[in-house]
Order: C-alpha cells, then sequence, then structure tokens
C-alpha cells in the first residue's frame, strides 16, 4: 500500500461496480455526446460536401487550407503512397515542409476513403463531429478510470468537448478542436507516475502504458504539433503538483515511470523518427514562427465576455474585439463568472481530494499562462508582461512557436475534472448528512452548477456554402493538357482561394503559392506570398495584379511581369476575371491568345521559352 493511494483506491473501488451496468451507461453517454456532435453540426451534414464552417466574418481561410490538406494526403494513397513531408504539390516552385503546416497528415489518412468518395469537405464535416464527441468521450472515460461516477464523468466530458474554446476552434481550427489524444496522454503518463495500489512494480503494466503513451504522441505528433506540446505543458503541470503534495510516494515510482516514458520515447522514435528529422533537419527547415505571438494571448476580459458563438452573448462582442485587437478565430479564454466561480469554490471546498487539487492548480496556471507575455488591462489597472508568466517562458525552446491563448482549450478540461470530483464529493456530503441539511446541500449544489453550466451553451456552429468554383474552369484546366503536378499559377493571386478550388476539383495540379508557412531568406518562418518570401519583382506583379482584379488601372511594367512568371515558373497560367476586365485586358494583352477558354476563364500553356514568343508592345490596360 502506500503508492499514491490517494488517486489510486477511488478507480480501484470504480472497478468493483457491476460491468456490465457500467458497459450499459457508458454506451448510453457515448451515444448522447454523438448526438449532441450531431446537434452542433446539422448545418453541415444539409450538404456535407459543399458546406464549410464560418463565423461572423465568413468561412476563414484556414478551412482552405484544412480541406486542401485532406485533398492532398487522399490523393497520395489513392497513388500508392503516403504523403510526401517535403512537397512543391503546394508555394511551388520551392514548395513546402508540411511538418510546419497544418497538414492534418493523420486525420487525411484515416478520412481518405471519405475524401475520395465524397471529397475533402465531407471529411471535414465528419472531423469536426467526431472532434466534439470524442473529446467529450475521452474525458469521459478518463475520469471514470480515475474514480469519477458515471453522470459526473459524463457532464465533466460534455463540458470538456462542447466547451467555448472548442466551439471557437470548430468555427476554423480543426487540428485544434480535435482535442480527442490530450486526456488520454495525460491519463497515460499519470499511470506511469502513480502504479497501482501494490507492493510490487508491475512492470508488464508499466510496458504496456508506455508503449500505449508512444502510441498516443505519436498520434498526436500528426495530427497538431502544437497541441501536442500544450498538452505536455498541462500534464507537466499536474505532474509537478502530484510530487508537490506527496513527494515520499513520487520518489518510489520515479524508476518505473522513466522506463515508462522511455519506451514511449522508443515507439516515438520508431514512427515519427523520419517526420522529425525532416522536420528539423531537412529541406525548408525553419525556425520562430510567422505570428507576432506575443499579441496572441487572452486579455483578462476575455474570461468573462461571451462571444456570438454562445446562446447567452451581449450585443457588443464584435466591437469589443476590434477594440482589443483580437482575432475571432482566436477567442479561446471565455468560461463566465459563474462558472469561474464555481470551479474556484469547489478546488477551495474539496480541497483535500487530491484530484480536485491537481486540476485546480492546473487550471489556474494554465489561465494565467493563455494571458501571453503582453502587457494587460485588468479592472483599470495596467499590468506589464514582466508580472505575468509566459514572459519568462516565451523565449524557451519550443514554447517560443505556441500560441498561448490556445493553451485554454486545455485549460476547460481541468476545470471540467474539478467539476467531476467536486459534484461526487458533494453528493457524497449530501448523502452523508440527515434532515434539512441534505436537501439542503443539494440543492445549493444544483443550483451552483445550473448557473455555471447556462451561460457557456454553445450555438449551433453555423456553415455556409463554399465559393462556387468558376464556369468552365475544369473545362480549361482539362484543355491545357497539363502534367501531373504541374505548377499552375492563378490571378489575380489568392492562394487560399486556389487551394480550395483545387480540393473541390481534384484536379492534378500545383499551387503556385498559397495559403502556407514556408522559410524566409534567413530561415524565419514566413507567409507563403508576402514579402518576406518573394523578391521585388513577384512583389511588385502581385500587387499591382490584384488591384486591377479590383478594378484600379495600375498594371506592372511588361519586364517586372516577365521577371516574376520567370521566378514563378508556372506551367500555365489561368485566370477567372474574363476578357473584358482590366486584368483579363492586361493578360491578353501580356500573354496573346489564351490557350483555352470558357466563358469568364482564361488559360496559357508556358511551353520551354515561352518568353521569347510574348508579344513585346506595350500591354493596354
Amino acid at each position: 500500500m502506500g503508492r499514491l493511494s490517494v488517486l489510486v483506491r477511488p478507480a480501484l473501488a470504480a472497478q468493483e461496480r457491476p460491468a456490465r451496468r457500467w458497459r450499459t451507461a457508458g454506451w448510453l453517454v457515448l451515444l448522447g455526446y454523438l448526438l449532441l456532435a450531431f446537434a452542433m453540426t446539422w448545418q453541415l451534414w444539409i450538404d456535407p460536401a459543399g458546406r464549410a464552417p464560418t463565423n461572423d466574418v465568413g468561412i476563414s481561410y484556414d478551412v482552405y487550407l484544412s480541406t486542401w490538406s485532406l485533398r492532398y494526403v487522399a490523393t497520395a494513397l489513392s497513388h500508392g503512397h503516403l504523403p510526401a513531408i517535403v512537397t512543391t504539390a503546394l508555394n511551388a516552385p520551392r514548395g513546402v515542409n508540411l511538418m510546419w503546416n497544418t497538414s492534418l497528415l493523420l486525420p487525411g489518412i484515416v478520412l481518405a476513403p471519405i475524401t475520395l468518395l465524397a471529397g475533402p469537405t465531407a471529411s471535414l464535416a465528419v472531423m469536426v463531429t467526431l472532434g466534439f464527441a470524442g473529446s467529450a468521450a475521452a474525458l469521459f472515460f478518463v475520469l471514470r478510470r480515475w474514480g469519477a461516477s458515471t453522470p459526473a464523468a459524463a457532464l465533466a466530458g460534455a463540458i470538456y468537448g462542447f466547451s467555448p474554446a472548442m466551439r471557437v476552434a470548430a468555427e476554423a481550427h480543426y487540428h485544434l478542436q480535435f482535442a480527442v489524444l490530450p486526456p488520454l496522454i495525460i491519463d497515460a503518463a499519470l499511470r506511469l507516475a502513480t502504479g497501482r495500489d501494490q507492493d510490487q512494480v508491475d512492470w508488464r503494466r508499466i510496458a504496456r502504458t508506455g508503449i500505449w503513451l508512444g502510441l498516443l504522441v505519436s498520434a498526436q505528433l500528426f495530427i497538431a504539433e502544437e497541441l501536442l506540446v500544450d498538452t505536455a505543458l498541462a500534464g507537466l503541470l499536474m505532474l509537478i503538483v502530484l510530487v508537490a503534495c506527496r513527494p515520499k510516494a513520487a520518489r518510489a515510482r520515479i524508476a518505473p515511470a522513466a522506463a515508462g516514458i522511455g519506451i514511449a520515447a522508443v515507439v516515438v522514435f520508431v514512427i515519427c523518427g523520419h517526420a522529425l528529422f525532416v522536420q528539423f533537419g531537412g529541406p525548408l527547415t525553419e525556425v520562430g514562427s510567422p505570428w507576432h505571438v506575443s499579441k496572441y494571448g487572452n486579455q483578462p476580459s476575455d474570461f468573462v465576455v461571451a462571444p456570438d458563438s454562445m446562446l447567452l452573448h451581449g450585443p457588443g462582442y464584435l466591437y469589443f474585439l476590434t477594440r482589443t485587437g483580437q482575432r475571432i478565430v482566436e477567442y479561446f479564454g471565455y468560461l463566465g463568472w459563474p462558472m469561474l466561480a464555481v470551479v474556484i469554490g469547489a478546488a477551495v471546498a474539496f480541497w483535500r481530494d487530491l484530484r480536485v487539487r491537481i486540476a485546480a492548480v492546473t487550471f489556474v496556471v494554465l489561465e494565467l499562462l493563455s494571458i501571453g507575455g503582453h502587457n494587460v488591462e485588468l479592472a483599470g489597472w495596467h499590468i506589464q508582461a514582466r508580472y505575468l508568466p509566459w514572459y519568462y517562458l516565451q523565449h524557451v525552446a519550443v514554447l517560443e512557436d505556441l500560441l498561448p491563448n490556445r493553451l485554454s482549450l486545455l485549460a476547460d478540461g481541468a476545470a471540467a475534472v474539478v467539476l467531476a470530483f467536486a459534484i461526487d464529493r458533494a453528493w457524497a456530503a449530501a448523502r452523508s448528512t440527515q434532515g434539512w441539511r441534505r436537501p439542503a446541500i443539494a440543492g445549493i449544489s444544483a443550483a451552483a452548477l445550473l448557473a455555471a453550466i447556462v451561460p457557456i451553451l454553445p450555438q449551433t456552429l453555423p456553415a455556409e456554402s463554399l465559393p462556387p468554383v468558376p464556369p468552365g474552369w475544369t473545362n480549361v484546366i482539362t484543355r491545357l493538357h497539363l502534367k501531373p503536378g504541374a505548377p499552375v499559377l492563378v490571378l489575380p493571386v489568392n492562394g487560399a482561394w486556389t487551394m480550395e478550388t483545387l480540393a473541390i476539383t481534384d484536379e492534378p495540379y500545383s499551387v503556385v503559392g498559397g495559403y502556407c508557412i514556408t522559410p524566409a531568406r534567413n530561415g524565419h518562418a514566413a507567409s507563403c506570398d508576402t514579402k518576406l518570401t518573394l523578391n521585388s519583382y513577384q512583389q511588385t506583379a502581385l500587387l499591382r495584379i490584384n488591384l486591377l482584379a479590383n478594378g484600379y488601372a495600375t498594371r506592372p511594367s511588361h519586364f517586372t511581369m516577365l521577371a516574376a512568371i520567370r521566378a514563378w515558373r508556372p506551367a500555365a497560367v489561368i485566370t477567372a476575371a474574363g476578357g473584358n476586365s482590366l486584368l483579363g485586358r492586361y493578360l491578353l494583352g501580356f500573354f496573346g491568345a489564351p490557350t483555352a477558354h470558357h466563358n469568364s476563364v482564361l488559360g496559357w500553356r508556358l511551353t520551354a521559352g515561352w518568353q521569347y514568343l510574348l508579344p513585346w508592345r506595350k500591354a493596354k490596360a
């Protein structure tokens, strides 16, 4: 006895309950999660192949990145090989390293049959639905393992799987919204750290748990590396609290835990070693982040200002975002005053329960870290960055690339864990009392729980139809007779839209540029199609061509356009602007008669020596 038995004993007690009853209740809970997930995503299921999640500002470009990734992976598998990690299918001719992009490699492999049959947008609908239900189910399973009752675990799973942060992530960040594995990873790590309530170490169990942990980590790495690092940080916080509370018992578990982690590391190396080598030592490696990470942190007011994705929200949400300089797809902090009060109150009331203590401290620290390392304002007080914990972590290797506000996803899970064990403790306290105290405790607990849950009830996920493919697009691409993988430059330049068009039509060409991340000339991560990744001719041509498309008569010079095309090296140029538009007339003047055209779509195939065949007259705008 004595190996962290405070954590283990409730789990053993749970195992003594009738297995059949547990299985029946568990299946009903999982079915409930799935029904809730379908209720959340029903607008997608009206037309899963043609509708995508949206928000107050429309469909995010991140949606198009995800659909392109799912199509890319499915196409590779259909040709009998795994997707290449470094590819010129995007950002041709230079290419991208997919390990530095949101590539959804594992979901793309699993969902490949759906992508090939119904398209990548349908696969996205499946992924979002399973993200809600699967995340809830994962936490439910973990809480049951650690001794929570079925009702408490079911409610906590729902709070995590359908939390405000998860609901916002479902609008654009599917690699974050599919948060099924983090609870399982932390559970496996805690089992290695705590063991079982027995005198001798069960090395077979440690080996199995280590292998299981390695498989989970490997899977998460190919879903979202950022969420894996967030999970590791949350798990580390839990272990620190555990060791601080039970140092003597923790010392007895050092060797078994180290052995299990070592086994997990070997499994990760075998499965992910090549991919990680390509990421950090192969072509197109990069450092840093293309985003201003210091700006991505929750404002303290985010925790209590409800987004429009909640059933109960105020009218000034978009104004609040504008005033605080935040993006609608990055608003993860909200939980509401009642939930914050209930979680803190439950932590104080049941502090002696080690499970509550660990989850509560983890919740508070994660939320503090999620504020980031920038100056913030709280109730009229200006708090300098140096007083915030993330300020001292933001330059640590690996952590320096994280967006700290996204830690709120896991903080919501920690809050749900606090509530699960607090509910059981409150119910146990009510049953142990007599007279008027029993209904009083039960009534106060139920009222507090209801008050906490109502403000975080989400609205269903809105969806709208994808932008239509221009009539004649496929016809023109076919008549250009391009080789598979040939790079195509689409004008005006809009990499996200081009990627979405390719994903929907399943045309076998590569995208020149794109909505992606690639190393700049100095090796730092940068966005594709920006001044950090283009030469001066490409920048000028891109700017002026896009202005032409918007009705401004500012065309690039013949020499500038020629130099830009030489740098892009496309096999073909295509536009849907039509021949009578400013852009269409300019391109006709520059390239001459199109190789193929249909309706407003014009396409030019550029053969070897094409630049010597161009009409050298001054193009007319």
